[in-house]
Order: C-alpha cells, then sequence, then structure tokens
C-alpha cells in the first residue's frame, strides 16, 4: 500500500518534487520505505525522476487503474471511498457481491484490469480484454424498498453520461434501458444486480456494474461483436486515460446516488434528452416472438412507452427492445 500512497502524493503536485524526507513525514514510512516504493513503481513503467537536495518528481505515467491514482480525485466521495482495483477476476459485479455478503460498508468501487467472465443482461457475456477497458463497479446499501429502485438503472446511465463527457469531452446517448452508445454503436454496458434479506424480503445491497469500451481497436472485439461495438479511442481518434474516466465516472455516480431518490426530476430530464429511443421505429423482443412497435417517449417513472401496430400503447418497464438501424436491427 505505500507505493500507492507515494504515488498518490507525487500526482498531487505533478510539477514539484517532492523530498523523500517530506513524503516520509506525510506517509509514516521510513526514508527507505519511500525509495522502495518509488523503485517498485518505476519497475511498472512509471518515469519518476530524482534530483540531489530535491527529490522525485513524475514525469510520465501508464495506462493503469489503481488506487494512487484516485485517491486524490476521489478524496471526499462516499461512492469510491474505497476502492479494490485488481488485475483479473472473474467479475467486478460477483466479487462487490461476495464483499457485500461478507459485510462491507456501501461506498466500495472494485475495478479491474480484466474481467475472464463479464457479464451483460439476460446472461449475455461481456468481453473484457486486459487493459482496454474500464470495468466496476459499486457496492451500494440504500435504505429503501426493492421497488424503489426499479429505475436505478436510469440513473446510472446518466451518471455515466455524464463522466464520458467530463473525461472525454463529448456526450453519448442512451438506448433504453441501459445501453451507452456513441455514433450509433455501443460503448459501454450497465448491469444492476440487487441482494434481498431472505426472510423479510428488504433490501441488503444494490450493485451496478458498468463496463466502458475505452481504447479498445476493432481487432480486440470477436468478429460477431465488432460490427456494433465501439470504443471511445476509435471515436475520438487518441486513446483515453482510463484513470482519468474512472475517476470522472465514479464522482458522478457519488453525485448520482447522493440526490437518489429526491433527485428525480434532474435525472429524468437528462434521461430523456439522452435517450434515442423514442420516435424510432423498434422491436420488442421475447424469447418467443418479436414485436414490431413505434417508440413514443419515457413516462415519469423511466418506462418506454410505445405504440402497437394496432394503435395499442403500453409502457415497458423492463426487457429487450431492437432500435431499426442499430445492431443489426434493419
Amino acid at each position: 500500500m505505500s507505493r500507492e500512497n507515494v504515488l498518490s502524493l507525487l500526482l498531487e503536485r505533478p510539477t514539484e518534487y517532492l523530498s523523500g524526507e517530506a513524503m516520509s513525514r506525510a506517509l509514516g514510512i521510513s526514508r527507505a520505505g519511500v525509495w522502495k516504493a518509488i523503485e517498485a513503481l518505476r519497475q511498472e513503467g512509471y518515469e519518476i525522476s530524482s534530483a540531489p537536495n530535491r527529490g522525485y518528481r513524475l514525469e510520465s505515467a501508464p495506462d493503469r487503474v489503481r488506487e494512487g491514482e484516485l485517491a486524490g480525485p476521489l478524496a471526499g466521495c462516499l461512492v469510491g471511498g474505497s476502492l479494490a482495483c485488481l488485475d483479473t477476476i472473474d467479475s467486478t459485479n460477483t466479487e462487490c457481491k461476495r464483499r457485500a455478503m461478507a459485510g462491507t460498508p456501501e461506498g466500495l468501487v472494485v475495478i479491474a484490469e480484466e474481467q475472464t467472465g463479464g457479464r451483460g443482461r439476460l446472461g449475455r457475456s461481456f468481453q473484457s480484454p486486459r487493459g482496454c477497458g474500464l470495468y466496476l463497479s459499486a457496492l451500494l446499501r440504500p435504505r429503501l424498498e426493492p421497488a424503489a429502485v426499479t429505475d436505478f438503472t436510469a440513473w446510472v446511465a446518466v451518471a455515466v453520461c455524464d463522466g464520458i463527457e467530463a473525461a472525454c469531452g463529448v456526450r453519448p446517448r442512451i438506448k433504453w434501458t441501459n445501453d451507452i452508445v456513441l455514433n450509433g454503436k455501443k460503448l459501454c454496458g450497465i448491469l444492476t444486480e440487487l441482494g434481498l434479506e431472505s426472510e423479510s424480503n428488504a433490501l441488503e445491497y444494490l450493485v451496478p456494474g458498468i463496463g466502458i469500451n475505452v481504447n479498445h481497436r476493432p481487432e480486440d472485439f470477436s468478429e460477431d461483436v465488432r460490427p456494433m461495438a465501439t470504443s471511445l479511442a476509435q471515436e475520438l481518434g487518441r486513446p483515453v486515460r482510463r484513470s482519468l474516466l474512472a475517476a470522472e465516472v465514479i464522482k458522478a455516480l457519488d453525485r448520482m446516488y447522493a440526490v437518489f431518490p429526491q433527485g428525480k426530476q434532474e435525472y429524468l430530464d437528462k434521461y430523456r434528452a439522452d435517450c434515442l429511443t423514442p420516435g424510432n421505429q423498434v422491436q420488442l423482443i421475447t424469447p418467443a416472438s418479436r414485436q414490431e412497435a413505434r417508440a413514443l417517449a419515457i413516462d415519469d417513472d423511466f418506462r418506454l412507452v410505445v405504440e402497437l401496430a394496432d394503435g395499442t400503447r403500453k409502457a415497458l418497464s423492463a426487457g429487450e427492445v431492437s432500435v431499426r438501424g442499430m445492431y443489426g436491427y434493419v
């Protein structure tokens, strides 16, 4: 952990030299401990210069998402106040749920460089190649009835758009209910899972999981996914620093959670502005059928209002909707 603390100090003052003595006092470790942390960071690809009687300065850093890079930007946040930055995990959602059942307090964010069993909606897999994307989940424990969090994923979608816009200067759109889309291709998936107390049916925890395609090249996607997926780097024409994106997304989640559910109108208005589904011809997909409809609007409960071919209208709260012209539906 000392290397994460040393890294955090170096990042707080990126243009200054910090003496080993000053870092030793600030962190409560020996100067030899500071030197060992510096050498360990250098071994991991961090370029740290040193000058006699001046100390150390961070010159450049590899694209890694780790505690030392996030601790400063997330200071004072509930969501992200505790971090677990892992190399490889089956699923950040699954790890969050394991820690929830072990009694971990809310606010933990689990981030992984790679997921071996990333999951999407309806049991689909989510491709999570090493070092390409941002894969994170948050452990939350809202004191609410389960029925009060049915629209939570929509709030998360708005927060993700906020975070991407803050980090990259471009605001993606939302395909109802929880696909984040940029220039007509899928950029990010969101999967929210919850746990209930078996006897009382009370809400024990809520885990939103977010997978963003950040620096993927086309060849990083499998052939079946490639035509419908994109990444921030592909759309922006430049790489994106994942630690910066992680900090902005987590801060946006923290702001959102602080006003959930009282701030509904703000997030409903933003969701309606971001959602590209209304106004399009869609297919309503169930395991047994596909039904043509016209998407009309997002109602006050984040449901999608559609009109069927016979003129009947209904509001959808769940299920799968395919938009004409996207993801192979033409």
